[in-house]
């Protein structure tokens, strides 16, 4: 465990600005929420992006749009065809400083231009009720103050850092993917602000996660006059996502999730299309050899059938994240930084992943849940308390300002990381 911590006069200063910044950071977040930046919402993530490059500029460095690479989707008819994201907004701040941080965080949310949740509401005094509010606009509000108390150090030079801002975690980060490998094989440390949940506690050791498309073909016929020269791809795909479900069980902490069958049309048609969409979660990396073996195997077994072709997209995009030296070390630091404004932060394993598990891929040491408070998320019924804001920028400006000074040793965290 890391020993307990003081606070000097210069730190004290830094946390007093951020109190002052409250009803500001408040303010800006209600503006946030109502800007609809959906996942797939082009124009808003867009808007939303231009309110990330002038909330940031006051921290100096290079800010720029990080273009992403499309990726591949599986259409409903079975069409492969590419999924085009908007940029990334990305900072670049003194990259000469010997220690190096990686924050990252999403302006996309789950709410797509046409949901009825648009807009904010209070609860009472302290809870807001709104669309990303806790996931994760109110993070990016919290990571912006935590740097901005930074600049305010006096040992700031020794702190350099890129902040990658992505409008693709909801669904995968899967354009944003490799620069945030990119940024965590190049730093010593990963902050990252996914909601804590209301009570302030953290997540702690993460799944693994991979999302897969299996389209399948057939060859349709007239259900009643040539049924016989038919080969049904909705029941071949069927048989298919029963064979996965069996799977369930088989594997301590591995679970395979259906979510949905696509394809086929009229009823007196045999149906020549459909396409498997299915999500496995992994405890660990020994997990993904096992899933892969056997999703080859099933659809291998699947294309096996008359008149079947199948065809597998997809794969493991965030792998399992655990509880490792160097991530429990980032978790004691970020307990000792908590002490320090008479919080007790606690943490718990989770079936949930994020970009900390993109990070640690890279080999980089991360706490991924410093972002505000809240509830309920990607629910109508999200929340996030607005007093949380100030203080998790004040927890993160500590642990900045405790790098910089060099009390919390991040280079040491990396070569815990190294050893794993």
């Amino acid at each position: 465990m890391t020993d307990a911590i003081t606070l000097s006069h210069d730190e004290s200063e830094a946390l007093n600005w951020i109190e002052n910044q409250s009803d500001s950071m408040v303010e800006t977040l209600k503006r946030w929420v109502n800007i609809n930046s959906g996942s797939l919402n082009a124009e808003g993530l867009e808007i939303m992006r231009s309110e990330l490059e002038g909330a940031f500029a006051p921290l100096g460095g290079e800010i720029r749009a990080q273009s992403l690479k499309p990726t591949t989707v599986v259409e409903k008819n079975g069409d492969v065809t590419e999924q085009a994201y908007t940029p990334s907004f990305r900072l670049t701040q003194r990259l000469e400083a010997p220690i190096r941080i990686v924050l990252t965080g999403h302006h996309d949310t789950v709410f797509p231009k046409d949901n009825s949740f648009q807009s904010w509401t209070m609860r009472d005094a302290d809870v807001m009720n709104g669309p990303g509010g806790a996931d994760m606009k109110g993070g990016l509000l919290v990571m912006l103050h935590g740097l901005m108390a930074l600049e305010r150090h006096p040992e700031r030079s020794r702190i350099g850092y890129d902040i990658l801002i992505s409008p693709d975690e909801e669904t995968g980060s899967l354009g944003s993917g490799p620069v945030l490998h990119e940024l965590g094989s190049r730093a010593d440390i990963g902050m990252t602000y996914e909601p804590a949940l209301a009570d302030g506690s953290l997540a702690g050791a993460r799944k693994g996660s991979g999302n897969w498309s299996l389209k399948v073909s057939g060859r349709a016929a007239h259900a009643g006059r040539e049924h016989h020269l038919g080969r049904n791809a909705i029941v071949a795909a069927s048989e298919f996502a029963l064979a996965l479900d069996a799977l369930n069980g088989e594997r301590d902490g591995v679970t395979f999730n259906v979510a949905r069958i696509d394809g086929g049309g009229p009823p007196n048609v045999v149906p020549a299309n459909a396409v498997v969409r299915f999500n496995v979660r992994i405890k660990d990396e020994g997990d993904q050899a096992w899933v892969l073996d056997h999703l080859n195997r099933l659809t291998a077994d699947t294309g096996r059938r008359d008149g079947i072709v199948t065809e597998l997209f997809g794969g493991f995009t965030r792998p399992a994240k655990p509880m490792s030296a160097a991530n429990r070390q980032m978790f004691d630091w970020t307990r000792a930084a908590g002490s320090a404004l008479g919080l007790d932060i606690q943490w718990n394993a989770t079936g949930g992943v994020c970009e900390g598990n993109n990070l640690w891929a890279a080999g980089c040491p991360n706490v991924d849940t410093l972002g505000a408070c809240g509830a309920d998320i990607h629910s109508h019924d999200e929340i996030v308390l607005l007093s949380s804001l100030p203080e998790r920028a004040k927890l993160s400006a500590i642990m900045l300002m405790k790098f910089a000074s060099g009390e919390f040793d991040a280079k040491a965290a990396r070569a815990l990381a190294a050893e794993a």
